[in-house]
């Protein structure tokens, strides 16, 4: 039988093993622009699931370990490979609702549960990835569990057929086979699988090995678990800055230090000119700022409920991992959550109305948890979501069913231009409905040019690619490869524009190119169409891409 305690090792070294590999996993990938990779993005969401694992008892059951597993790994889902793994071991979950142990008729309707979640989520399923391999080794836990109901025998038939399925991803699609590699999210499965085979077939998790960035986890000590809040004597950690008034009451921080020592301890105050620095932890601290503003105005106030957050660190959630924003409550009847990298397009996003920006993007696709947490922060009843990105569409649309008390809309915006141009749709005057429809029409209408660079050697129909390369891609298609950032740009741009007999044309430059590769930019552009078309130049700040075009 699969017990609880077994699930729970499982999931710690299946992210152990994945983490290990997850560069090779990476290099899998075929297509050359610079991407939130597969082995990445699937490690970091069951390394999210892992340390909520890392907290539970011998003796838990499996339906606890399972379902808390499959939470975590919603709300740490990255990337659309991260995101269909959340939804296989969803699937495991609401099989083992109600089990302490399971048995191998039992663990095969996991798989199957698994599969009709991944499949469900995905529009277009397209076989040869990661749907085809956890169907397969579905398929032979079924069959398996038809003649033999030992778990064991099921999971190890599982295990085989997954490899056998991902050995033949390259014959299912011919990007692979040209490439002479197997599909990226297959293997980071297969690499899972094998590492709930190393706990189950021989009690042992496969441990971090050295540089993999994953922390070793280890089963806590209960008793000092339950004990470690009680034994923290001043539950509020105070930290400000103390803006020194010509008037102030008090002069001498000297005695300020004697009166937070009285009150608690851990008490740091340092006199700097016209700062005082001041840290301490108490029970007080209203009676902390009370007493620091007979000194002068304080700046830089942070107050931390330290209890509060052990008890949290205690089921898996690290502080400062992920960003937290106050929840607020939804009075205004519409609000937006955008997500884009960069001050300059963070800066657009607000001044077009965006509520809460989320940073990320390619190589930075932000988890299901960052979205819910930017959903919730916003003051709105309804919240429409615009991913601009599609490798982070999946893990937006996870949070609709989280976001208690919202009416959340995920617009498939892929990209920055997509996002800018149905932001700008938006009509107050109209309902949730008519906005979600006409916003994605104005997005559409939109074509983008996004120039970058090669992150491997690749081959774009038939013609090598070399990493380091300047290329242009028009609608997400790679178009053009060279040497030179401008004149890529602009045969891109030229394309898009003869192409959508474009008349508005904006360039967004990134961190690593400036204005002035811009104004060339546009000053060829307007030289060839004789100052047609309309062109704005927008510094943009993003990583990755050079320039981001659009054209409408």
């Amino acid at each position: 039988m699969i017990t609880g305690k077994m699930f729970r090792d499982g999931i710690i070294s299946a992210s152990n093993n994945i983490a290990n590999s997850r560069q090779s996993v990476d290099a899998l990938n075929v297509f050359p622009v610079p991407d939130g990779d597969t082995g990445t993005n699937m490690s970091m969401t069951i390394g999210a699931a892992a340390k909520e694992m890392a907290v539970l008892p011998d003796d838990c059951t499996l339906e606890e370990a399972s379902s808390r597993c499959a939470s975590a790994l919603l709300r740490g889902a990255r990337g659309n490979s991260g995101v269909i793994l959340s939804l296989i071991f969803r699937g495991f979950s609401k099989t083992f609702k109600g089990s302490v142990e399971a048995d191998g008729k039992t663990v095969a309707r996991a798989f199957s549960e698994g599969v009709d979640a991944a499949y469900k989520a995905v529009m277009k399923p397209t076989e040869g990835t990661i749907l085809t391999v956890i169907r397969k080794a579905a398929e032979a836990a079924e069959e398996m569990a038809d003649t033999v109901n030992d778990p064991m025998e099921v999971c190890f038939a599982a295990l085989v057929a997954a490899k056998e399925a991902l050995a033949e991803t390259p014959e299912q699609l011919p990007v692979l086979k040209k490439a002479g590699v197997v599909d990226a999210g297959g293997q980071g499965l297969v690499l899972i699988l094998q590492g709930f085979e190393s706990v189950f077939d021989h009690e042992a998790i496969v441990q971090p090995l050295e540089g993999s960035k994953v922390e070793t986890v280890s089963q806590p000590d209960k008793s000092a678990v339950a004990g470690a809040s009680g034994d923290i004597k001043f539950g509020y950690c105070s930290e400000f800055l103390i803006e020194k008034a010509e008037n102030a009451k008090e002069k001498d921080p000297v005695k300020l230090r004697a009166f937070l020592e009285s009150i608690g301890d851990c008490v740091v105050v340092v006199d700097d000119n016209e700062i005082i620095k001041v840290h301490v932890h108490s029970n007080q601290p209203g009676t902390v700022i009370q007493s620091a503003l007979k000194y002068g105005q304080l700046i830089n106030i942070k107050i931390d409920n330290m209890r509060y957050q052990h008890r949290n660190a205690n089921v898996g959630v690290k502080e400062g991992e992920i960003p937290v924003l106050p929840k607020a409550e939804p009075i205004n009847d519409y609000g937006f959550v955008a997500v884009c990298a960069g001050e300059g397009l963070t800066e657009l996003f607000k001044d077009i109305g965006t509520d809460i920006v989320v940073s990320g993007g390619q190589t930075m696709n932000p988890s299901t948890d960052d979205i819910l947490g930017a959903i919730m922060a916003t003051p709105a009843k309804t919240v429409f979501v615009l991913p601009n990105n599609k490798n982070i569409i999946m893990a937006a649309e996870q949070a609709i069913p989280l976001a208690e008390g919202r009416d959340v809309r995920v617009l498939r915006t892929k990209t920055i231009p997509q996002g800018i141009s149905a932001m700008l749709m938006f009509d107050e005057s109209s309902d949730a409905d008519f906005n979600q429809m006409s916003m994605m029409e104005a997005a559409e209408n939109v074509s983008t040019a996004q120039i970058t660079f090669a992150a491997r050697d690749s081959e774009i129909d038939g013609r090598p690619v070399k990493q380091g390369e300047i290329m242009g891609l028009c609608d997400g298609k790679i178009r053009y490869v060279g040497k030179d950032i401008t004149d890529i740009a602009f045969k891109s741009a030229d394309r898009l524009i003869r192409k959508k007999q474009g008349s508005i044309v904006t360039l967004i430059y990134g961190e690593d190119a400036n204005e002035e590769m811009a104004q060339e930019l546009s000053d060829r552009l307007k030289e060839k169409y004789d100052e047609e078309p309309d062109i704005s130049i927008v510094n943009g700040g993003q990583p990755i891409y050079y320039f981001i075009i659009s054209v409408e």
